[in-house]
């Protein structure tokens, strides 16, 4: 009995010593502050592979730094998806939310994840079904700019929508 309850000691004191070593300093999650013009949109490709009726007027949504606030811009071009999307009622799209390469795998996929959801909630609030509305967290993982420098991270720090 208590060389099990030694085991388990060990076990537990391993894993948190393991889940406090972030692979750099991790910048910690604040609440969204008040939206600021500083983030911008800017359109994205058209699906390919589709009729000029089927085709989807989507943005890329992007974000500040260790943020996931929609700008006054960002809210304004997401207004314009939320418009296209109504009128393709049933059209399922995938809201994808990608960071920087900055903090922890896990904290970019729980930043990820959130700006994911605040782009699903905007829209919603737009009157956008939310049953053709999912979300997924891809963190660091697909950078849309390789590099370590503000211009990259600035493109990295995104929302972007995939057809389903």
């Amino acid at each position: 009995m208590k060389l099990s309850r030694v085991a388990v000691s060990v076990l537990v004191a391993s894993v948190a010593v393991a889940c406090s070593k972030p692979k750099e300093p991790t910048p910690e999650i604040t609440e969204p502050a008040p939206t600021t013009d500083s983030a911008t949109a800017t359109p994205a490709a058209a699906p390919q592979g589709t009729d000029s009726s089927a085709e989807l007027s989507l943005a890329t949504v992007y974000f500040d730094f260790d943020s996931y606030a929609l700008s006054t811009s960002a809210q304004d071009e997401l207004r314009k998806v939320a418009t296209d999307l109504k009128t393709k009622a049933g059209t399922k799209i995938q809201v994808e939310g990608h960071c920087d390469e900055r903090g922890s795998n896990e904290y970019n996929l729980a930043l990820g994840e959130r700006r994911a959801r605040a782009i699903q909630e905007f829209l919603t609030s737009e009157g956008v079904t939310s049953a053709d509305l999912s979300t997924i967290s891809y963190g660091e993982e697909r950078p849309a700019a390789q590099g370590s420098s503000e211009d990259a991270w600035s493109k990295n720090r995104r929302g972007e929508f995939r057809r389903m």
